[in-house]
Order: structure tokens, then sequence, then C-alpha cells
């Protein structure tokens, strides 16, 4: 089965799981498998593997940590597909139980956290924490902004980015973006030569919409498992900069959290929203003291 990006360079082991026919999953496996927790990292918009490697190093003494591409992302399966959170959850599940994982929290990021939701809500059995980082779907939007926020987004837009422009997205995730974020942003102007970047663009479009049309918010009452819900607070991406500029990232975690049954909300500092990799040992520790308690 091909890869989206073939030419995408990772200096890190990796593997495939074939999910299906269709269906191929890249994930690394890091920490013992000795470790009696799994931990299992989704990854946001526009993103892949490399995003998570500043915070494993800092968790996998304590479990087993395991991080994917979701599928049409990195070296994953090649291929449009819809972009629905309920088909992202689909594969999880069925990732969980290919590798025939137990005692998996799933750590997701931006989307991904998202998706984590998703997961826990149709595969409850599969997931025994969650770890939240910036989440999308604790924000709500009313039908006129979802259109507008599509209106302004198109696959042609995404492909069209420059340079710059790519640069500015990794930026504005930073109060101060790291040097080692360089690696990331090459990646990313790079993929703009490769032959599948155009379904690449189509890919995170789908996935767009896909986070407007499948709200989870009115059934975050549902979900039993404990819930650590992590926000920056100078997030400049969640809640929305033009739509919700009179709102902070604050109150979108403690409104979120308390729809709940078992969450708790910690809100770091002089961190923005790509908080794994601005503040890691910071997030490390936040993740090993929840999963202890």
């Amino acid at each position: 089965m091909s890869m989206q990006f073939p030419e995408l360079n990772y200096d890190f082991d990796y593997s495939i799981a074939e999910i299906d026919d269709k269906v191929s999953i890249a994930y690394t496996d890091i920490g013992s498998a000795d470790n009696k927790e799994t931990l299992l990292f989704i990854h946001g918009l526009s993103s892949y593997i490399p995003a998570w490697l500043k915070l494993i190093p800092l968790l996998k003494d304590h479990f087993r940590c395991i991080a994917i591409d979701l599928p049409g992302y990195g070296k994953s399966s090649e291929g449009v597909h819809s972009g629905g959170m309920d088909l992202y959850a689909d594969v999880i599940s069925r990732f969980i139980q290919k590798l025939n994982l137990t005692n998996v929290s799933l750590v997701g990021h931006s989307m991904g956290g998202h998706i984590s939701l998703s997961t826990a809500l149709n595969y409850p059995h599969l997931i025994d924490k969650l770890i939240l980082i910036a989440p999308a779907g604790l924000e709500t939007f009313s039908e006129e902004e979802k259109e507008w926020i599509k209106k302004i987004s198109s696959p042609e837009i995404f492909c069209m980015q420059t340079d710059k422009q790519i640069r500015y997205n990794y930026e504005i995730n930073f109060v101060s973006m790291p040097h080692d974020v360089e690696p990331m942003i090459n990646d990313r102007i790079e993929m703009k030569k490769w032959k599948n970047y155009k379904d690449y663009c189509r890919i995170v479009n789908n996935s767009l919409n896909g986070l407007l049309d499948n709200p989870v918010f009115e059934k975050l009452n549902l979900i039993t498992q404990r819930t650590l819900i992590l926000f920056g607070k100078n997030d400049r991406l969640i809640p929305h900069s033009i739509l919700h500029k009179n709102i902070i990232p604050e109150q979108i975690a403690q409104t979120g959290a308390a729809e709940f049954q078992k969450a708790i909300v910690s809100l770091i500092e002089d961190c923005g929203h790509f908080m794994q990799y601005e503040k890691p040992e910071i997030i490390s520790g936040e993740i090993i003291n929840f999963m202890a308690e």
C-alpha cells in the first residue's frame, strides 16, 4: 500500500500497521511494552508523528508511547477520504485492536483532541483515560460561523500557501517559536513539490470540515473516562481569533470541562497552541501526575 509522502524523511524508527486493504497506519512505538499503560498520541490538522518527538522522550520511561500518522498524513496511506471524526475514530479503534493494545489512554492535540473525544464516545471499552492538549471540540460554532469558516477554506487555498504563509502558520502556534521547529517547517514547504500534495490539501480541508460537521460538545457528558484538559494561556488558535476574539482559552477550557463527568483543567503560563513543543517538560509532568492519580 502506498504512503501519502514516501519522500518524507523520518530519522526515527517507525512501523506500518495494515488496517485494511485501503488504510495503513505509520507509527512509532517507544518505551517498554512491559509498561502497564500505553499512551496513544494523535496529532492535529496538517501535522504528523514528529509533533510528539519532544514530549515522548520525557514519558517513555513511564509508559509505552505510540504515536501515529493519521490516514492521509505523513507516512500513512495515501488516498483522499472524508476527513470525518468518526472515520478517524474507527481507524484508531481498529489500530488499537490490530496491535492488541490494552490500558490505552489517548493523548490528542488540537484536532487530535476532537478525534480522541470521538473515539472515547464511539469505543469507550477501548479507552482508559483522555489527555487533551489544546483540543478542538470544546469550542462551539453557530451554523453561520461554520459556513463562514468553510467559505474562506478550500483545498486550493491550502495548496497555494506561500513559504512565508507556511512559516507564519507555525509561528502563531507559539508564544516564542523554538528553533527546533525548523525541520517541520522545511518538511511542510517541501511537501508542495511532492506528487500527493494536492490530495493532502483535500484531506486537510475535508478534516477541517469534519471538525465543524461532527461537534462533540453536546455529548461530553457521556464521556466516562477521567480527562485532563490542557490549554496554553496564550493560545492564538483556540478560541477562533476572529469569530471569538472576546473569549480567552481559559473560558473554553472551563466551560468544556464542566460538561464532563470527570475532568480537570490545567492552564499553562506563557504557552501557545503547540503546547507539547513549547513546554514539553511541563506537559510531561502534568501527564505523569494525572496518570498516577
